[in-house]
């Protein structure tokens, strides 16, 4: 079996050394052994968990939603229901924020082609914030 580095790691899963410690030292990276100088050594299976944690992350799990959902799945496939439930959950809010995302996009591409027109000269330009005046 091919052990890793923790600077290995690092560059294979795009976190920073802090980070990858950090989920270490909160035991969110369970079973990892150390080599003969007591480093930490990471298998191809904790590569792939820890990819698993860095979308948790990005999917905005709190390091304590993260450390119950890593304890479900160490339960086995009795836990299934309850982290299908937990993923569900975080699932909807990402897709609400996905939702006020595009709306966001959608001011941003009108704006500009409001400015756009303004600079062309094909519309007058009017600002909420500026004075106007009266006719």
């Amino acid at each position: 079996m091919k052990f890793y580095t923790m600077l290995q790691v690092c560059r294979e899963t795009g976190l920073s050394y802090e980070t990858l410690k950090y989920y270490c030292n909160e035991g969110l990276v369970p079973h990892v052994k150390r080599d003969k100088n007591n480093r930490r050594i990471f298998s191809e299976r904790d590569i792939k968990w820890i990819k698993d944690l860095d979308c948790l992350k990005k999917c905005n799990m709190s390091i304590q939603e993260m450390k119950a959902y890593l304890g479900l799945c160490l339960q086995g496939p009795s836990s299934i229901p309850q982290r299908q439930v937990m993923l569900a959950q975080k699932q909807t809010v990402l897709e609400a924020q996905i939702t006020q995302l595009q709306a966001s996009v959608a001011y941003i591409d009108w704006k500009q082609g409001y400015y756009d027109d303004v600079l062309a000269g094909r519309t007058d330009y009017v600002s909420n914030l500026l004075p106007y005046e009266e006719s």
